[in-house]
């Protein structure tokens, strides 16, 4: 009788702790869902939770570890009871822990360099040595043009009547007024070589103009290309960014699409600012909170909210807590308190 009573106080005390111990809630930092701001933790997704924590009467302790596959395997292995930030519900996470009711609508979206910053690449790509190298042919032509008239020219009109060493700029001046505008009437060339050398430079500088507007147009044509970001299709190509084992890595695999991953959002952030990604596929909040703060110079959202899902609380396989925080955000819902925090965090109702 003894060992029976021992035996049934011994289970009572395994039970105890699903309800009566702190909650252990795992989080990682994904402004603006979850970060620290003055030494505490804020964010929409942890002033969330505090919420159904207080309508279910339970104090938790909050743990930020450092990356997102962290905070799911805490969950996963059961030493949390409860993992909150921007966790996206998908049927291969549904294999290994539950969620609870969706607590925002979200999806993938693509982050691009500012327009701005696209026009300091394409004049960077203007820059290039076969441009420079034809900027200097020409010049060379021009000047070598000019002194061959100030040869046939210099004893038959004032303008050319000079020293070789002083005619120099005159006769490179001469040459370049010849094909932007056409020549000076008042200096039109006199001799008989002049003239027939004059008619070769005009006709001659129809194809050079022509040869640099179409260098110049190209270069612009393909630089505006390659920055230019619209839909999904647009990635092929392109140096991609995002965080690894994320759904936005599953989805650029699905479609082909290479991409660089990195291991937490921070990492791929720097990256992006030091242009060794040309474009970032992530969480859209997430990009639209960093374009509207630390990345407003340097970043723009480019295209539409593709691939829908939803973010949830994570908790472990089977977990007793799944169907009272259900409830709770259920009533959060109907009393207000979610449409407040919502519009707190992102200026807008649900």
């Amino acid at each position: 009788m003894f060992k029976f009573i021992a035996s049934a106080m011994f289970a009572m005390a395994l039970a105890i702790p699903a309800f009566a111990q702190d909650l252990t809630v795992s989080t990682v930092t994904r402004a603006p869902f979850s970060m620290e701001e003055n030494s505490s933790d804020t964010g929409f997704s942890i002033e969330l939770w505090r919420a159904v924590a207080k309508d279910l009467g339970r104090d938790f302790q909050l743990i930020r570890h450092e990356t997102f596959g962290e905070m799911l395997e805490a969950v996963k292995s059961g030493s949390s009871d409860v993992a909150i930030a921007n966790i996206s519900i998908t049927s291969q996470r549904e294999l290994e822990m539950d969620f609870t009711h969706p607590i925002f609508a979200s999806g993938l979206r693509t982050m691009i360099p500012r327009q701005s910053a696209s026009n300091f690449s394409i004049l960077w790509s203007l820059a290039s040595w076969d441009l420079f190298f034809a900027i200097m042919l020409a010049f060379g032509l021009l000047l070598l043009g000019g002194m061959l008239m100030w040869l046939f020219e210099r004893d038959k009109q004032e303008y050319f009547d000079r020293p070789a060493s002083k005619a120099v700029f005159p006769a490179f001046w001469w040459a370049l007024n010849l094909v932007v505008n056409g020549g000076f009437e008042e200096r039109m060339p006199r001799s008989f070589m002049g003239r027939i050398f004059g008619v070769l430079l005009v006709i001659s500088s129809l194809f050079i103009v022509s040869i640099f507007v179409a260098r110049i147009t190209a270069a612009m044509t393909v630089s505006a290309i390659e920055s230019s970001v619209g839909s999904v299709n647009d990635l092929y190509g392109k140096r991609v960014g995002t965080v690894t084992n994320s759904t936005a890595q599953l989805f650029l695999d699905s479609r082909d699409i290479r991409s660089q991953e990195f291991t937490g959002f921070q990492a791929l952030v720097k990256a992006f600012e030091e242009e060794e990604v040309d474009a970032v596929v992530f969480d859209s909040p997430i990009l639209a909170y960093y374009v509207n703060t630390d990345g407003a110079k340097i970043a723009e959202l480019a295209g539409p909210i593709f691939q829908q899902e939803n973010y949830g609380v994570a908790l472990p396989t089977d977990s007793p807590l799944n169907e009272p925080i259900n409830q709770s955000l259920l009533k959060l819902r109907e009393n207000g308190t979610y449409a407040t925090l919502y519009r707190k965090w992102f200026g807008e109702s649900p």
